[in-house]
């Protein structure tokens, strides 16, 4: 089995773009993200492309659309993934195992969305369609209403966490000041984010308009190599562990307030690489709401469950702490084009490993981790990330 490293990337700002559709977002990443791998285009074996869509395009069936700025993947087999939120890290998994079984030794991956299109409550159903309609369709406030439930079931069990939450929104705002792909490259800092206002109003539950990722437009690429290949190659980044669990769609089959697939991903993940938490430079984790990133520190077994509150409040997950959480700043400031967002983290993830992050750069990562979330904690993908060259 050859497995796969990411030997070139490359991504658009976040946020409300002019691009008035998916085919030219893809334009803006496919042939960069290939370039930049130092290969010629004609070399790709694969093509992979991630785009929830749900009806935020009228174009379906977006597999060949790479084609249209670059011709030389013509007749290229070429798919599209989607699995919710993580369709992204979907379409990277494909792409491993295309890679792993000796079908090609070049894959390109892009992910896509375009949601600023729709209207506000255009865009809250057609995000719903992540979860399942028949129970959690009519959620006021479309999926904000969804983790607003998680936040109230979890504030119940644990107690009131806003001052964590709010820390964990400051510290991804302040963190995507570094990113020049944010969409929120703002620094609100921790009484904004903390106190309710005309300006950070409660949207859903205990959860606040600074607690909530933004609609987002946006693209990223990858190019994945096998190990043979990758040597020949200027950098790499090698994937030691990968791993997917997925869990019930219902959230009435689940205890809301723990991300019982999302702790098996990260164990599995972890066990594979031979590795432990501690031994990670960083992580890109899926805040698409802050308390989506409260719950998965207990997930990763950064803090007992109950207890995450205290790797926000203690600096723990800032960049100069124990563990960086979300240096990128993370889906709550970087954005969240839902199709998009997989192959950002990795990318970012890359980047660090690589060296290449530039404002947002670590002191010497060795090893770091990302964990995409589709849905309501329902499709869970870690990977294990360390630089090959």
């Amino acid at each position: 089995m050859s497995e796969a490293c990411i030997v070139g990337w490359a991504h658009s700002p976040f946020g409300k773009l002019e691009d008035i559709d998916v085919e030219q977002l893809i334009a803006r990443v496919a042939r960069p993200a290939i370039d930049d791998a130092g290969i010629a285009a004609g070399e790709v074996d694969g093509v992979f492309v991630s785009n929830f869509n749900s009806g935020f395009s009228r174009q379906g069936f977006p597999s060949s659309l790479p084609m249209q700025s670059v011709p030389e993947l013509r007749m290229k087999p070429a798919v599209h993934c989607e699995n919710a939120c993580a369709s992204g890290s979907a379409a990277i998994h494909a792409a491993r195992d295309f890679i792993a079984a000796g079908r090609g030794r070049l894959a390109l991956v892009v992910g896509a969305e375009k949601m600023t299109s729709a209207s506000s409550a255009q865009a809250g159903d057609h995000l719903l369609s992540a979860s399942y309609r028949a129970e959690e369709g009519d959620t006021p406030a479309g999926f904000a209403g969804l983790f607003g439930r998680v936040a109230e079931a979890y504030f119940e069990r644990y107690g009131d966490q806003s001052d964590a939450l709010a820390r964990i929104a400051a510290k991804n705002h302040r963190n995507a000041l570094d990113n020049p792909y944010a969409q929120l490259r703002r620094d609100l800092g921790f009484d904004f984010c903390r106190t309710p206002s005309d300006g950070n109003p409660f949207v859903a539950g205990p959860l606040k308009r600074t607690d909530c990722s933004p609609i987002s437009d946006g693209a990223a690429a990858l190019v994945l190599a096998d190990v043979e290949t990758a040597r020949t190659l200027r950098r790499a980044i090698r994937f030691r562990a990968a791993s997917q669990a997925s869990d019930f769609l219902p959230m009435s089959r689940r205890d809301p307030t723990w991300f019982e697939a999302g702790a098996l991903a990260w164990r599995r993940a972890l066990d594979t690489a031979g590795a432990a938490l501690s031994d990670l430079s960083f992580v890109e984790t899926h805040d698409c709401f802050t308390i989506a990133e409260l719950i998965e520190y207990e997930a990763m077994g950064l803090a007992p469950r109950g207890q995450g509150a205290r790797a926000a409040l203690e600096g723990w997950t800032e960049a100069g702490g124990a563990l960086p959480v979300n240096r990128s700043g993370g889906l709550k400031a970087k954005g969240h084009p839902v199709g998009a967002t997989g192959v950002s983290m990795h990318v970012v993830a890359a980047m660090q490993l690589a060296g290449e992050a530039d404002a947002m750069q670590l002191p010497s990562p060795t090893l770091g981790a990302v964990f995409n979330m589709g849905g309501v904690a329902v499709a869970n993908y870690c990977s294990i990330l360390e630089r090959y060259r």
